[in-house]
């Protein structure tokens, strides 16, 4: 390596970890694109990862300006060079890649390139995506080590040697970000299997009980009237709880929006939403919280809906209040409510009811805490701990 033994081993070792520090695919492509050019000196470097339709379904690239990539236009196909890598898998070192047979140019708002380096990225015997670095920063060095006659080519068989092994823990980290974005989906179809099995349960009980209050109402309308009142009192108030279990389930199934607005603002706004749909007062409080990763932030979010949800529905109070803040090295959820709470001895059944072992399991699989205070006629308070923030 050019830059010798301590500082090249540093730089890889810099790229590796910072690729290990990620767990969504789109931050683990960035990553790996911005590690691989610096590492090795190059002016621009990219990386496609295939579709199954002749395309690339992710395109990420490092120097470029956004005003260039957006003047430049759709995604490349898989043609070329680009082809070559992806589907004979083997690495492509050239002095001049317009100078090869397989070249076929690129659009008028494409940088221009000249030396070029080029690696497919592997899991097993699975073609994951395409690595490429264009246009050697440092002078033209190992001329003798290029195949071109004019020895022109500025990336070197040490450069090759150093991006084969970036390449293949970028498969490795590339994977596993896949994995992580599988295990979500998964876990966001089960939340959503049982958020409608739930509005089922609940709605359908609801309308049930609305029809058979509306026709008691019909039989009772012109015998007894004030009886039939009753009855459509109770009808409209058996509308107006299906109307609350419907609002609710419908905030709590739209996507959270964690990855655009981080969780402070999406608390923020889910919030805003259920203090005009219930009658109780809720508010929130943000003081000092940074990003958490995206396991932690899904996890407070849940485990605040799911305390929200009982306050709202279960604990008949008027007043709630969320709070997420700063303490020591962790971050912390508060929600207090002043509702009916309930007895401590009682926590096994009230656990049961409330959701509190699903709180607990959120809390306990993102390395955090949650704690219940509660007593009859003194409101329930529950916090969530987790570290970092």
């Amino acid at each position: 390596m050019s830059q010798g033994p301590r500082s090249g081993l540093y730089a890889v070792s810099s790229a590796l970890l910072a690729m290990s520090r990620h767990l969504e695919v789109r931050d683990v492509l960035k990553t790996i694109v911005a590690s691989a050019r610096e590492l090795l000196d190059a002016q621009y470097a990219a990386l496609g990862v295939p579709d199954d339709h002749g395309g690339f379904a992710q395109f990420v690239v490092d120097g470029v300006s956004d005003a260039q990539w957006k003047a430049i236009g759709p995604l490349p196909r898989q043609h070329g060079i680009l082809a070559a890598m992806l589907h004979e898998a083997r690495p492509e070192r050239l002095a001049d890649v317009r100078k090869d047979p397989r070249f076929e140019g690129w659009p008028a708002a494409h940088p221009d390139m000249s030396d070029f380096l080029g690696l497919p990225i592997r899991d097993g015997d699975e073609v994951i995506g395409a690595l490429f670095l264009a246009n050697k920063n440092r002078t033209k060095e190992n001329r003798k080590d290029c195949s071109a006659p004019d020895g022109g080519c500025g990336f070197t068989e040490d450069d090759q040697e150093l991006l084969t092994i970036l390449a293949q823990h970028a498969a490795i980290a590339l994977t596993n970000a896949r994995l992580y974005e599988r295990s979500r989906e998964l876990t966001i179809a089960e939340e959503r299997s049982r958020l409608a099995h739930e509005l089922h349960d609940a709605v359908s009980q609801k309308l049930f009980s609305l029809r058979l209050t509306a026709q008691a109402a019909a039989a009772l309308v012109d015998r007894d009237p004030a009886r039939a009142k009753g009855e459509l009192q109770q009808v409209a108030m058996l509308a107006a709880e299906a109307t609350e279990e419907l609002r609710a389930a419908v905030i709590e199934l739209r996507p959270a929006a964690l990855d655009e607005d981080g969780l402070v603002a999406t608390l923020r706004t889910q919030i805003q939403v259920l203090d005009r749909a219930h009658s109780a007062r809720v508010t929130f409080a943000g003081h000092g919280v940074r990003a958490l990763p995206a396991a932690q932030e899904e996890a407070v979010l849940r485990v605040a809906q799911e305390a929200l949800h009982n306050a709202l529905r279960h604990s008949g109070a008027g007043r709630v209040d969320v709070t997420l803040e700063k303490r020591g090295t962790g971050t912390v959820l508060r929600v207090s409510d002043d509702g009916s709470g309930f007895e401590p001895t009682a926590i096994r059944a009230a656990g049961r009811h409330l959701g509190l072992v699903s709180m607990r399991d959120r809390s306990s699989g993102v390395g955090g805490t949650l704690s219940v205070e509660s007593a009859p006629g003194k409101g329930t308070t529950i916090e969530m701990e987790v570290p970092g923030g």
